[in-house]
């Protein structure tokens, strides 16, 4: 007898990355009820259930859905903004001064919204988000039907936000609340970084985080100076100024860690802390190249992350993948490092183990949700193949992707995308976001 279920996928590869360097011919996976409930040989599916939906994939590859660890979603409305400058005068001569004039809710929600729909077009199915209005993020993500943890941000100084530490925690404490019970919208601690954020708000985070159980979200070492800067004013490296405060854990998720010493990269192993590595973001502000490869020796967890789109330019996973794997192989003079199997690890389950979801993601296994990219090898300069997880990583982009699934619902079909939202009202939400920030 049959067992009904509402989808079944049959495709030519499937990498479940756990077990880890498996990759599975003429598998399928079952779904129902957004749940994963099978991986088996496709003559063996066909004979077990009887499905709703039967996707052919003969020339792809399925392979969980991406985890962007590390974005500021609504950034993608100042995309191109500023370029070519290295992040501090980025920041105080360009970004700063235009969030300050034009950062809002409606600006929040219409980003997130435009990121989103970059994001899913990718195969990006989770990420971590950090920014302003997070209940603004959280309904733009939710309307779009995409997963996603959200910072609530955290700076000493006003914004058009919140006024003060205190403030920022109490509004988006408010709005963890309002959304703590949503089944794809979670949430984390997000304090800027430790030179926008002081000693006696980064303890209460600390605190916060753990009686919440919840992550912290913080950029840390991004660049040379913040580093003797904090010295400076410290007498202690940022890292070490963290630990003193309580923030370190396996709950903290440190974004970019490109200036690291040796007692950095100890502290951050023996407190069991996960990097976002931000590898094209780095290379654009000429902030510098992250040690990965020292880092994953040292048995951190490290996702990758785009940052956000005023930075990238690009919320495109396949892009820091390769990135990723070619600045490891470079900067240390091995060939070797970050092979291509690993670096799909970091955009998946590593990604998704960081935010504690890997129960629920990052890798196709039965019982966890059904959130899926299929990439097509079959275009012209995909061909030949001879390792698909190779192709992956080194040959296809994110204009290959042909399938989007989470929780089991179609986000992209065939290369066409189906949100849940106004998406078609994007060009001249844009457009209008646009005529607003010229000359800023």
């Amino acid at each position: 007898m049959t067992e009904r279920v509402d989808l079944l996928i049959n495709a030519r590869w499937i990498v479940p990355v756990q077990p880890a360097g498996q990759v599975l011919d003429h598998y399928a996976v079952a779904v129902n009820g957004g749940q994963i409930v099978a991986l088996l040989p496709q003559a063996q599916a066909r004979a077990r259930f009887q499905a709703h939906t039967v996707t052919e994939l003969n020339e792809h590859v399925l392979i969980p859905g991406l985890v962007n660890l590390h974005v500021h979603a609504a950034m993608a409305l100042m995309r191109g903004i500023a370029d070519d400058l290295p992040l501090m005068k980025w920041l105080n001569d360009a970004i700063w001064p235009a969030e300050a004039k034009h950062v809002s809710h409606p600006f929040v929600y219409d980003g997130t919204l435009l990121a989103a729909a970059e994001m899913i077009a990718g195969g990006i199915t989770t990420c971590s988000e950090m920014y302003f209005y997070p209940e603004a993020a959280a309904e733009a993500f939710d309307h779009v039907g995409m997963r996603a943890v959200i910072g609530l941000p955290v700076l000493d100084f006003p914004t058009a936000y919140a006024s003060d530490p205190d403030d920022y925690l109490a509004k988006g404490l408010k709005v963890r609340d309002q959304w703590r019970n949503h089944h794809r919208i979670g949430f984390s601690l997000a304090p800027h970084a430790p030179y926008t954020v002081s000693d006696a708000p980064l303890e209460r985070i600390a605190m916060l985080a753990s009686e919440l159980d919840i992550p912290i979200h913080i950029h840390i070492h991004e660049t040379g100076i913040e580093v003797s800067e904090s010295i400076a004013k410290h007498r202690l490296r940022p890292i070490a100024r963290l630990a003193r405060l309580g923030v370190l854990g396996s709950h903290m998720i440190g974004v970019h860690a490109v200036h690291l010493d040796s007692a950095d990269i100890d502290l951050l192993s023996r407190y069991n802390c996960s990097i976002a590595h931000c590898p094209s973001s780095n290379m654009k502000l000429a902030s510098g190249i992250a040690p990965v490869s020292t880092l994953e020796q040292r048995g951190l967890r490290i996702g990758l992350g785009s940052d956000g789109a005023a930075s990238n330019n690009r919320l495109d996973l396949f892009q820091e993948m390769r990135q990723a794997a070619l600045l490891a192989k470079v900067s240390t003079g091995d060939a070797a490092a970050l092979p291509a199997h690993r670096v799909l690890r970091m955009a998946t389950l590593d990604a998704a183990e960081a935010l504690g979801l890997d129960d629920s993601i990052g890798s196709i296994t039965p019982g966890k949700q059904a959130d899926l990219c299929a990439v097509s090898l079959s275009a012209i300069e995909t061909r030949p193949c001879f390792d698909p997880v190779s192709h992956l990583i080194f040959v296809a982009g994110r204009e290959h992707v042909s399938h989007v699934w989470i929780d089991g619902e179609t986000r992209v079909n065939s290369g066409k995308q189906l949100l849940q939202t106004h998406n078609s009202d994007l060009p001249g939400i844009t457009a209008m976001w646009q005529h607003k920030l010229v000359g800023e």
